[in-house]
């Protein structure tokens, strides 16, 4: 806030009219960003692979349509975010799902992976952390993938990153950009209003490769307006903070997290689930309250409608490939939350036993 409140002190003055930005962003932005990944390993990334865009779906939509055409093929694991289905459909292509199972963690098996891939297919979209489990995919498991993407030099691996800096596990997020990229093809998309608290700046930043990244900057700058200085001068102080910032968050969140957990794990029936390892959310298993005399989900849809009508929103797991799953945001003041664990308990019950 003080660096934006700065930028606009600066521009009161008589005959300094406020800055407007590069449509790729202010350099000094887009150099923290560069410098930020390579500290998380991604050693060759320069400032100018990187990308600020009006929020991280600005981002996304320039690339998947500077990348995919009419009667495209996309990859992607579900659950994931519902928002990647709008996106991909208004480029012309079609996105296939890739069902993972709570009850192995989500675990994307290269044999799967490999066996859901064909020449066709331009893209595969992975989320990590993920929204809306929660799961966090390791090193490892990221070595295993793309030992899988790399048999497929047309595939394009697009990684979601945007929670990245909300983890509860004992190491860090891995970024796409820390691996090899044979074919120079991996992409990766985030944005300030999850990890670094910049809620409503409208402010996301995307890295590509040294090709993609002069047509994805033309096609914002055909298509829109370059992010205001102020608010990029607020996503420079928090990238420069961004350890700290993320870390107060997860300390925030953790009593939170808790809560939720238990009290979920305090419903009738409730079956061993996922922890989910980032992100503010828990992708609850709500299967077991559904109406049996209905399909899956119009069951889903009707859950959600009840939970609503009891003062509780959540997101449909339908929306993102899961339905019966609902997920619940712990990002809320704790007297809150706590309410809604209560009302859970007492409206679910009931449900159980029918």
């Amino acid at each position: 806030m003080e660096a934006a409140l700065a930028v606009l002190a600066d521009a009161q003055r008589p005959g300094k009219p406020l800055e407007v930005s590069p449509a790729a962003g202010l350099p000094e932005l887009r150099e923290a960003l560069a410098q930020r990944y390579r500290q998380r390993g991604a050693a060759s990334v320069s400032a100018a692979q990187v990308i600020v865009t009006s929020g991280a779906k600005t981002g996304l939509f320039a690339i998947l349509s500077e990348l995919l055409a009419p009667g495209g093929d996309v990859l992607m694991p579900t659950p994931n975010w519902f928002g990647f289905w709008e996106l991909v459909r208004r480029t012309g292509s079609t996105l296939r799902t890739l069902p993972l199972a709570a009850a192995d963690d989500y675990a994307l098996a290269p044999k799967a992976l490999r066996a859901a891939l064909t020449p066709d297919t331009k893209m595969l979209i992975i989320s990590n952390p993920n929204n809306p489990t929660g799961r966090v995919y390791s090193r490892a498991e990221w070595e295993a993938v793309l030992a899988v993407t790399a048999e497929f030099p047309q595939l394009w691996v697009l990684s979601d990153e945007i929670y990245e800096g909300i983890n509860f596990g004992p190491e860090p997020v891995p970024t796409l950009l820390s691996f090899p990229d044979p074919h120079q093809r991996h992409v990766v998309v985030s944005g300030f209003s999850k990890s670094l608290a910049l809620a409503g700046w409208g402010v996301g930043c995307a890295v590509v490769p040294p090709a993609l990244s002069p047509a994805v900057v033309a096609r914002l700058f055909g298509t829109g307006v370059a992010v205001p200085v102020p608010a990029q001068a607020a996503a420079l102080a928090a990238t420069r903070q961004a350890d700290a910032v993320a870390g107060a968050l997860c300390a925030q969140l953790a009593g939170n997290r808790r809560l939720l957990l238990d009290g979920l794990a305090a419903l009738p029936g409730a079956a061993v689930s996922p922890i989910p390892g980032g992100t503010y959310y828990v992708f609850a298993d709500f299967t077991r309250f559904l109406d049996p005399q209905l399909p899956a989900a119009a069951a889903s849809a009707q859950l959600v409608q009840q939970l609503a009508a009891a003062g509780l929103v959540v997101v449909d797991g339908a929306t993102c490939g899961a339905p019966g799953f609902a997920r619940l945001s712990y990002a809320v003041p704790a007297a809150d939350l706590a309410r809604a664990v209560t009302i859970l308990q007492q409206m679910l019950a009931p449900l159980a036993v029918r």
